[in-house]
């Protein structure tokens, strides 16, 4: 059973996002989910779309993501040139044909490393294919100091209604000490580009942990965070995948752990929730925080947890179609030869059984603070509260939630700490297994 550990942060992933485990997916699956895109799918579920930009100008020391940098214009073009071949095969399956997008989102690696121009272009060879303008959300990340005038106007431009802009701290040793290319000089300059655009939806980033934080300085920043007032704030517990620089640092030099321990960051988290309540914000999940829950929704990851349909583009991208989990080819130059070859780059699958599905939707949806399971009774025909009757008791007498009839709600001790709880629920099978 998950407990209330104090102890240091040490390496391996932590933050859950699907299941079953990255680990377990495979390339024997490759021809199941080949065949499913050349099938009549069910169109009542929503279609979103995920498109990978894998540049960055440097990579962060805590990043576990598939990037490149000091790349070359020629490559960046290379790659955009062949995002805009995958649109076009994408949009001659079966599964695909004749759908609309309900959603977007532009992740990375850094989407705003491309230029105004080589975004207009994927816009309107998107346009021919899949057109976002059908969406209800359309979220592109940005690191600030890829950011101009231009760009931010060009971004409200194509259609883009939500901006992610990665502040993650406001101290600029802190910010260098953990490999960010930004200061927050450009911070604020982007921030004002941006609200001079009026995107309906802002949402800044803040990671709790990062090498040099202390008590001081994590409540400056989220004072300042507070005072810029975006829709969207999310807050992050800094963690040690095995792939990230600092992971590599421990194990080659055999140093210890140089950032915040877990009861430190879980502290520093419910401090900047007692401020931010304060000032009118509400939880939306265990990371993320809203100033109108009703109006600022997250469209993706509402749609995420819940199963629906996403289009994976890009190197290393990650999807979901009709009960399949699939992602594309993780190394740059594998993922363009196969792009040029005329097929689709999906490299490993994954089918889940029914009992998968009803884990993953409950274990996610989990993370939000709340779940409802009726609705999950009646989707998977199973009912919740029998099905996960153990570890649910187990995490009430721990005083992790509370469960009243249909409710199952966290308290802010669960909240603070929910991906550690997730695993209770896990099949046996993939209770031990390494994450990704």
């Amino acid at each position: 059973m998950a407990t209330d550990t104090t102890s240091t942060t040490e390496i391996g992933s932590y933050f859950i996002s699907n299941y079953p485990p990255f680990s377990q997916w495979d390339r024997a699956y490759v021809p199941e989910v080949l065949s499913t895109f050349e099938s009549e799918p069910d169109r009542s579920v929503p279609l979103g779309l995920y498109l990978h930009i894998p540049f960055c100008r440097k990579r962060c020391k805590f990043c576990y993501f598939r990037v490149y940098t000091q790349q070359n214009a020629k490559t960046i073009q290379g790659y955009v040139d062949a995002l805009e071949q995958e649109f076009e095969l994408l949009s001659k399956r079966p599964a695909v044909i004749g759908r609309e997008l309900d959603f977007a989102y532009f992740g990375g690696g850094t989407p705003s490393y491309l230029s105004s121009r080589q975004l207009r272009s994927l816009h309107d060879k998107l346009a021919q294919y899949l057109s976002w303008h059908t969406a209800k959300e359309v979220t592109f990340e940005c690191e600030p100091g890829t950011l101009n005038e231009e760009k931010v106007r060009t971004l409200k431009e194509i259609g883009v209604t939500r901006i992610s802009l990665g502040v993650e701290n406001f101290k600029d040793s802190i910010l260098e000490a953990n490999g960010r290319a930004h200061l927050s000089p450009e911070v604020f300059k982007a921030y004002d580009w941006i609200q001079a655009n009026d995107f309906p939806q802002v949402n800044l980033d803040l990671i709790a942990g990062m090498i040099g934080e202390d008590d001081e300085n994590w409540m400056r920043c989220v004072e300042k965070v507070a005072e810029m007032a975006p829709q969207n704030i999310t807050i992050y517990q800094m963690e040690l995948p095995h792939n990230t620089i600092i992971s590599k640092e421990m194990k080659e030099l055999g140093v210890s752990s140089p950032i915040a321990d877990w009861a430190t960051k879980r502290r520093w988290v419910s401090e900047a929730m007692d401020h931010l309540f304060e000032r009118g914000y509400k939880v939306s999940s265990g990371n993320e925080l809203v100033r109108d829950p009703d109006h600022d929704r997250f469209v993706y990851r509402d749609n995420l947890f819940r199963g629906s349909d996403l289009l994976a583009t890009g190197v290393s991208s990650f999807g979901h179609l009709q009960g399949m989990h699939y992602q594309n080819y993780d190394r740059l130059d594998e993922y363009i030869n196969v792009v040029g070859e005329g097929e689709l780059p999906i490299n490993r699958a994954y089918r889940p059984t029914d009992h998968q599905r009803l884990i993953r939707e409950f274990v996610l949806t989990m993370k939000e603070g709340r779940i409802d399971v009726g609705p999950l009774r009646e989707k998977f025909g199973v009912d919740p509260l029998v099905e996960f009757s153990e570890p649910l008791a187990n995490q009430q007498a721990a005083g992790y939630l509370m469960v009243e009839g249909d409710d199952v709600r966290l308290t802010r001790k669960g909240l603070l700490q929910v991906d550690s709880l997730l695993p209770e629920y896990f099949e046996d099978e993939h209770k031990a297994v390494r994450y990704t």
